[in-house]
């Protein structure tokens, strides 16, 4: 185990580099904004022009500012600097980053605490009122975008605009630090909108894995032995049935660890996402850089995570 998990960081480094010269290569070689003409402004003489680019490091061939780059992320860690307010890259992402993950976090406890008794129930009580229930409300919640969900959200429940401000907070995010009860709250709103969709995917995914587990030789072979009903589905049809889930969760996780963009967009979370979409509208490249490889490195590693999970949740990974 321990050399296929070395085998796999050595091969999400070597990933990581791809994304990197990828990235490079989408914003600094094919035509886009131009950051030094967004920092001048319109009508800013060619001689400013040129003086914002060699201060920012354009003018260089853009081999030796990819090298440069790359570099000072080997040896020092460093991500560069941002080009509209020349702070860190790293710091930037250090201070968004307790944002994300609080919003990731919740939002996961939200639609695993969720999905997973309704897509239980749903297989177990398949064609029933609960099932067709279950179904239509995953439907809905699929269908229904994140902003629009996010938007009504705040429409109806924020605490400043809202037609029932029944959340104190609700609509503007509080740092941990300076109020934890505040914090909480505030998130309230986000969890329930970036959990929504998650939960219908995950209910509907469930409850097709589990109808297939029940039918399996091994659940006849355990109902057979005498074993109750709830220990047969919970002990032996769930444990084969939530494995893809676990891949899934992997990613998804992962994704959102990188950044939530339309969530932290709609309610003003400071997270990376919000970081990732201010540094677009400016034309931050080093900024975007660098939120696209955190991004990644959190995919790779909940890849590692989830094939490490494989072999305790999947008896048959393990013997294999």
């Amino acid at each position: 185990m321990a050399a296929y998990v070395l085998r796999r960081v050595l091969w999400g480094i070597v990933l990581l580099a791809l994304v990197s010269l990828l990235t490079f290569v989408v914003f600094y070689v094919l035509p886009s904004a131009d950051p030094a003409q967004l920092r001048a402004g319109r009508n800013a003489d060619p001689a400013t022009l040129a003086q914002i680019r060699r201060s920012l490091g354009l003018d260089r061939p853009l081999t030796a500012q990819y090298w440069t780059f790359l570099t000072q992320l080997a040896l020092h860690g460093n991500l560069g600097y941002s080009y509209y307010s020349q702070a860190s890259v790293g710091s930037l992402i250090v201070d968004r980053l307790p944002a994300t993950i609080s919003l990731t976090l919740g939002a996961v406890v939200i639609w695993v605490a969720v999905a997973v008794p309704l897509g239980i129930v749903s297989a177990v009580r398949r064609g029933t009122w609960i099932d067709k229930l279950t179904t239509g409300g995953a439907l809905l919640g699929i269908s229904a975008p994140v902003y629009w969900l996010g938007l009504l959200a705040l429409y109806l429940f924020a605490d400043d605009i809202g037609k029932w401000p029944i959340l104190p907070g609700a609509g503007s995010y509080v740092p941990f630090t300076d109020n934890p009860a505040k914090w909480f709250t505030s998130l309230i709103l986000p969890w329930v909108v970036l959990a929504a969709s998650f939960t219908a995917v995950y209910a509907r995914l469930l409850r097709g894995n589990m109808i297939e587990a029940l039918g399996e030789d091994y659940v006849r072979t355990a109902r057979a032995k005498g074993l109750s009903e709830r220990r047969v589905v919970w002990r032996h049809a769930l444990r084969g049935a939530i494995t893809p889930l676990v891949t899934l969760a992997g990613l998804d996780i992962g994704l959102l660890l990188g950044g939530a963009v339309l969530t932290e967009t709609v309610f003003g979370i400071p997270g990376i996402g919000r970081l990732n979409y201010d540094a677009i509208v400016h034309a931050d490249y080093p900024v975007i850089q660098g939120t696209v490889l955190v991004a990644a490195c959190f995919v790779i590693v909940a890849n590692i995570a989830v094939d490490v999970a494989y072999a305790y949740l999947d008896p048959r990974v393990r013997e294999g």
